[in-house]
């Protein structure tokens, strides 16, 4: 018959290609096992559906179906004319929606296994009424070899993504199998289907096939993929059908949602490696692959609940159902949770209820077009307190995914206000190349052997140590993130001194913070595992590490410190650290700048190696010292961008509650760098009932530009409220008082007076300094630039000539002003930038005052690079409201 044979008191049906199959199968067994147990018929009727499925995908030939009762047991058969497609069990999640067929009959059958032969093969499945069965053979099968003449190498496959990526290949590629059988192929060829599936079980089966084994701790597997060259077209057309179907996805064509960034990316990447090599290139590793943002991902490793536990910065993590499954208690302390109390929650709960909308919307169309907004990006928005306070935070989003291949959203929230230190991580820029991106031209888990066996001997060069400690002092100096440069260090150190290090560092509070621990190959550590804040050094504290803090040191471990009779939990912790990276050998010495001790640094190579010796603590000494010096510059350095920034938001004042007038103002910190510069906003109402408009910029970030800000700020209102003259007039009184400071500012600014009664109509009369033009923007939509009044910037010419513009301003139209780090970018001409603020205010135009002011910042002040300030103004007049319920805002 060309099928491997059925038992002889066997019933069987043939069944043809096609998805109708699947329903007739199950009917055929229900009647073929009629007044057998209902139970027992359902499973069978189950695990066959599974297997006539797999055929209908995987082999696309005509079907038999064999049912046999036997002694005390019932054998269901499944056969097709496809010997050469092997079985490929995918081990895939419970939440896998493909791949679950094989894994259903292991889970369910009594016995399985599998017959082949050169005609076809057969699947089969027992089941047992009583009695323990013998054990199954599996699922091997006797098929042909598939001819592999090359071998596609994928470098630093991140296992995790490349499971999810699999998983929603699968899904994709059946359902427009299934779509096509109905009629409607969704405008994919035919012959680019069958090719598409077939070499996808090819691909699938091969990954399949690496080791079974856990994956390293970085979550990175290097593996060989067999294949034929002559598979290459069949790739190509793989590549095709799937673009395809995720146009149609976005369309809502299909069931399956598109794929996000990051998984677009992987696919990308794998099916450049197999197409390139295929054709005689050489591999590139997924880690050296540059990537925009939102697919970017500073974790590479499987997502697991403990990397948000462990983490420092106020974390929570959603599911794709956008439920939250983890939170920290740095962000339960910071929104006034119990971090139990937020698992199972709507992230809903968390955003401002003037955003929940607009948050649901944006998070339904992430899912359905895979196009994400912020995903990948640092972008400022306030989060709701538990008591409804609204706590302004920069939200940093990234995708990872866990084990098992699901999609977890894991959010950072860094309050604006804090000091830096305690911000989150660039993507890209610590983890990524910790784990495959070159420093210079070296791989940072290839060791530079030997220059570390010189060092263990006491050989190196005056020239070798000069050149060490130069490069130490420049990991710290070109960066303004401390945690970014101690981690430079560390791996450097690991290259030429040690197999890791550890960095301890006081806090404000006596604890010691282990802010950084870099091993020379970055593969053994997990991320965040060892890092935290540890105890205080107490008085039972005897250990070396204790020993340091409190002054001495270097010290010279010939052996791995060991527990205590007293040991303290600080102690406990260092003897931990030691017990799991291994150590023959250690130097601990203290961190000292200004008199006082304010952390340790810890050196440890492993047994086997070239170990410490008396002789190196003089280059240890040394070492520490140029560490020291920046990391207490680098902490200085943020101590008074703290100061200032917090100065600042000290200065934004309270908005004026004035009647026929709503009043909103955003400010936020950039995101790029640690300064802060001289942006402020204004609103008052003057004695003569106008109320004062004022936005502005001084040049300049750090503590000057916001001590300048003040004075200018101060200057302003005195003179404004003094005569209550036309704005032109107040701005040159301003230069000029501007003129006779010590340290005379530059900087631009707006002043504007609105006019009206609370019903209206209104009048806006405003000056500008060099500013860029306040937006207006109507009900309807329309939008325009206000560019009269334009004179000079401040401290340029106290006396030159400044204008005063008058418009008018209708009911419920939004007046914008704001800084120039709202709009200009870099890599974007100003008309372009201007154009783009003009389309989301438009967009935004009949959205509450707080939403629009929010929405823009979402929109244009993701990653910003520079301050932004923004206040926004509503003419309402009270008539708006209908009689029982409130105006629109």
């Amino acid at each position: 018959m060309g099928y491997p044979d059925p038992p002889p008191t066997a019933v069987s049906r043939r069944f043809p290609d096609g998805p109708v199959s699947v329903a007739a199968a199950r009917r055929f067994v229900r009647a073929a096992l009629d007044g057998d147990p209902t139970d027992l018929v359902g499973t069978a009727q189950l695990l066959v559906s599974e297997l006539v499925t797999n055929a209908v995908l995987h082999a696309r030939t005509e079907v038999e179906v064999s049912v046999a009762r036997l002694d005390g047991r019932v054998r269901v058969r499944v056969g097709d004319r496809r010997p050469s497609r092997g079985l490929v069990p995918q081990h895939c999640s419970p939440y896998a929606g493909t791949g679950q067929g094989l894994a259903l009959v292991e889970q369910l059958a009594s016995r399985f296994g599998t017959d082949g032969g050169d005609a076809g093969k057969a699947v089969w499945f027992e089941l047992w009424h009583d009695g323990p069965p013998p054990p199954s053979a599996g699922w091997e099968t006797t098929v042909p070899p598939r001819p592999a003449d090359r071998t596609v190498t994928l470098v630093d496959m991140p296992t995790a993504l490349e499971s999810a990526c699999r998983q929603h290949r699968h899904a994709v590629l059946r359902e427009l199998t299934l779509a096509a059988s109905a009629g409607d192929p969704l405008g994919v060829p035919p012959e680019d289907l069958v090719a598409a599936n077939d070499v996808n079980n090819v691909i699938s089966a091969g990954l399949a096939a690496t080791p079974t084994g856990p994956a390293p701790e970085s979550g990175l597997r290097t593996l060989a993929l067999p294949l034929s060259a002559a598979a290459l077209p069949a790739v190509r057309a793989l590549r095709r059908v799937l673009g395809l179907a995720e146009a149609r996805a976005r369309e809502e064509r299909l069931l399956t949602l598109p794929a996000l960034p990051r998984g677009r990316a992987f696919q990308d990447w794998l099916f450049d490696e197999i197409a390139g090599q295929l054709t005689g290139g050489r591999p590139t590793a997924w880690t050296m692959v540059p990537r925009e943002p939102e697919v970017s991902s500073s974790e590479l490793v499987p997502w697991d609940v403990g990397q948000v536990r462990a983490s420092r910065i106020p974390t929570v993590a959603a599911d794709e159902g956008n439920r939250i499954v983890a939170a920290n208690g740095a962000a339960a302390d910071l929104l006034g949770w119990d971090p139990d109390d937020l698992v199972g929650r709507r992230l809903t709960t968390l955003v401002p209820e003037h955003l929940r909308g607009r948050h649901t919307a944006a998070f339904t169309s992430m899912l359905l077009t895979g196009r994400t907004r912020i995903v990948g990006r640092s972008v400022p928005l306030p989060a709701l307190h538990r008591d409804g306070r609204l706590i302004p935070v920069r939200l940093y989003i990234q995708t990872q995914e866990t084990a098992d291949g699901r999609t977890v959203f894991v959010a950072q929230l860094v309050p604006r206000a804090t000091t830096f230190l305690d911000g989150p991580r660039t993507p890209g820029r610590i983890r990524e190349a910790a784990v495959g991106e070159p420093d210079g031209d070296r791989s940072p888990a290839v060791p530079e052997a030997g220059a570390r066996a010189a060092g263990a001997r006491g050989g190196m060069t005056a020239l070798d140590r000069l050149t060490l400690l130069a490069e130490l002092a420049a990991q710290l100096n070109n960066t303004l993130d401390l945690n970014e440069g101690l981690q430079h260090a560390g791996r450097l150190l690991t290259r030429r001194l040690a197999d890791w290090c550890v960095v301890d560092l006081f806090t404000a509070d006596d604890r010691v913070d282990r802010v950084c621990v870099v091993h020379r190959d970055p593969r053994a550590l997990r991320p965040g595992a060892y890092e935290g804040t540890l105890s205080e050094v107490s008085e039972e504290s005897r250990g070396p590490l204790a020993r340091v803090l409190r002054g001495a040191g270097p010290l010279l471990l010939t052996d791995a410190p060991r527990p205590g009779q007293t040991e303290s939990a600080l102690d406990r912790a260092y003897v931990d650290l030691f017990r799991e990276l291994g150590a023959g050998s250690a130097v601990v010495a203290p961190l000292r700048a200004r008199r006082r001790i304010f952390g340790a640094l810890t050196l440890a190579r492993a047994s086997g190696g070239p170990p410490f010796a008396q002789e190196d603590l003089t280059l240890v000494d040394d070492l520490v010292h140029g560490l020291a010096l920046g990391v207490d510059n680098a902490r200085l350095y943020q101590d008074t961008c703290s100061i200032a920034e917090r100065l600042q938001r000290s200065l934004l004042p309270v908005l004026p509650e004035v009647e026929g007038l709503r009043l909103t103002a955003r400010y936020a910190a950039s995101s790029t760098t640690a300064q802060v510069g001289g942006d402020w906003y204004d609103s008052f109402v003057l004695p003569g009932g106008n109320t004062a408009l004022v936005i502005g910029d001084v040049t300049g970030h750090d503590l000057d530009a916001a001590i300048a800000m003040s004075q200018l700020r101060s200057m302003l209102r005195g003179i404004a409220v003094d005569r209550e003259e036309p704005p032109a007039e107040v701005l040159r009184r301003l230069d000029l008082a501007n003129h006779s400071l010590h340290r005379e500012a530059t900087g631009t600014c707006v002043y504007g007076l609105i006019k009206g009664p609370p019903e209206g109509p209104w009048e806006l009369t405003h000056s500008s300094a060099g500013h860029p033009p306040p937006l207006l923007t109507t009900r309807d939509g329309r939008t325009r630039y206000l560019d009269g009044g334009a004179g000079l910037l401040l401290g340029m010419d106290p006396h030159a000539a400044r204008g005063t513009a008058r418009d008018a301003l209708p009911a419920h139209s939004t007046l914008l002003l704001y800084t120039d780090g709202l709009v200009e970018r870099r890599d974007k001409p100003l008309d372009e930038a201007l154009d783009r603020l003009r389309r989301h205010a438009a967009d935004l135009a009949r959205e509450p005052l707080d939403t629009f002011c929010d929405e823009l910042l979402i929109g244009l002040g993701a990653d910003n690079a520079d301050d932004i300030a923004v206040l926004a103004v509503r003419p309402s007049p009270p008539t708006a409201a209908r009689p029982g319920r409130p105006g629109r805002p």
